[in-house]
């Protein structure tokens, strides 16, 4: 059983995406997957399951990426919102020592061996 004690929540597109971030963080964060697109049913139960959570919103760079973030806007302001490089286009195709820098801004604890992979 994993510890979300944290109380820190990633939310990515796909399965693929979560697997990616998983392979990169070194603290407990639970990842949640929209699947590409979210109900607005399926919105509202996030909104009260992630109520007093911090949020961050971690998409591809690309149209439908970009119109499920201001899906986020709209019903999490509080969320921050993490971007990968344009030129990467989806969470899952990004090398993992980009993913890493990603979080690492973000305060969240990432193996170190991804962002020393960058140093070199």
């Amino acid at each position: 059983m994993e510890d979300y004690s944290l109380d820190k929540v990633i939310i990515v597109e796909g399965t693929s995406d979560k697997r990616k971030v998983n392979s990169v963080l070194r603290e407990p964060i639970q990842v949640i997957c929209t699947n590409g697109t979210i109900s607005l049913s399926r919105l509202d139960e996030l909104v009260d399951e992630l109520f007093n959570k911090e949020v961050y919103i971690l998409v591809d760079a690309d149209d439908s990426g970009e119109k499920l973030r201001k899906q986020f806007k709209r019903e999490l302001p509080e969320a921050i919102h993490l971007y990968i490089d344009r030129m990467y286009r989806e969470v899952a195709t990004a090398p993992a020592n980009h993913i890493a820098t990603v979080l690492l801004g973000a305060n969240i604890d990432v193996n170190m061996e991804f962002v020393e992979q960058r140093m070199i």
